[in-house]
């Protein structure tokens, strides 16, 4: 028997996500998770740079519509990352910023639009002293909110990243020198060259690895250099490590540690120092969230200290502090 064709196959397909909810309530956030993309940065006269990335995407969602329109999330991530590629967008933030951007223009019931952008990429570094050349993995988080006004919308973004180093608690590198000073007194060392000796050879004590990290949050109008927010978490630890390390350059590391013991805290605030002195073209409603977490050796705990500010505000400290010491 010959069967009629089904006629409603040629008409348009019902859009259920434009239906209403049998409950109508707003959604603060409806999108996806965990979408995997390579994503390759043009910049000027330096090599691209790579990032494996995993991308989380969000629109609002009003209490009248049943859904949101996923797949736009997905085209709107692809024809960003293709401009990418193409050289128009030569920063990951500014990446999530179109992104948020382009979801208001795809999503017309959303009033806020977010993206999270996590990735990894590989950092080129040299050793201290015999210069080996290897490579080191750096956590890299940036993200965008864009929402909607009746001009244009406005669009804060973010760039962050995690770092790994070192660092040498300066208490009981104290107590190891005390101990140390009335050994060299009963040998009748002279206090010259007792002096002179720790001033050369710094004290033992117990380390940590630290994970530092530091993120920024500006107007989509404004840059912060990726690069040199990992060399300020770098520099605000004890010492930096390394994957790879020749006889000499484990000594000269542990010894740039005990040199320059730090605590949790420490690590912390001179963050913020380094964050003011680089970026002091920033405006005052920038937001600066540091975090330091530190694994500890002698204890079954971690050590943690963490600092959320805008620029104004550790201006104002930092100047008050000053001032209480003239």
């Amino acid at each position: 028997m010959e069967v009629a064709p089904d006629k409603s196959f040629s008409k348009e397909l019902p859009d259920v996500q434009a239906t209403s909810p049998d409950v109508r309530i707003n959604l603060t956030r409806v999108g996806v998770k965990n979408v995997k993309k390579l994503v390759e940065v043009h910049r000027h006269e330096k090599r691209p740079v790579i990032f494996i990335s995993n991308f989380d995407v969000y629109v609002d969602l009003p209490g009248s519509l049943k859904g949101a329109n996923l797949s736009r999330n997905f085209e709107v991530i692809d024809e960003v990352l293709q401009q990418a590629i193409e050289g128009d967008v030569n920063q990951i933030e500014k990446l999530c910023s179109v992104v948020a951007r382009k979801l208001l223009d795809r999503h017309e019931y959303a009033d806020r639009t977010e993206v999270f952008m996590r990735s990894e990429f590989m950092v080129k570094r040299e050793t201290p002293v015999s210069k080996t050349v290897c490579h080191e993995v750096v956590k890299v988080h940036a993200r965008a909110v864009a929402r909607r006004t009746f001009r244009e919308p406005i669009v804060r973004k973010s760039i962050g990243a995690e770092v790994t180093g070192m660092t040498a608690c300066p208490c009981a590198q104290n107590i190891m020198k005390e101990r140390a000073m009335r050994v060299l007194q009963g040998l009748n060392v002279n206090k010259d060259t007792i002096d002179a000796f720790f001033s050369e050879v710094p004290m033992a004590t117990h380390n940590q690895r630290g994970r530092g990290f530091l993120c920024i949050e500006t107007d989509d109008d404004q840059h912060v250099d990726l690069e040199e927010i990992i060399s300020i978490l770098k520099e605000s630890m004890s010492s930096g490590i390394y994957e790879l390390l020749k006889r000499g350059d484990e000594g000269q590391v542990v010894l740039n540690a005990h040199k320059n013991p730090r605590f949790v805290e420490d690590c912390v605030r001179e963050m913020a120092k380094k964050v003011l002195a680089e970026f002091d073209y920033l405006s005052g409603d920038s937001v600066v969230t540091i975090k330091q977490t530190n694994e500890e050796s002698i204890h079954q705990h971690d050590a943690y200290a963490e600092r959320r500010a805008t620029i104004a505000e550790l201006v104002d400290e930092l100047n008050g502090d000053k001032q209480a010491n003239d």
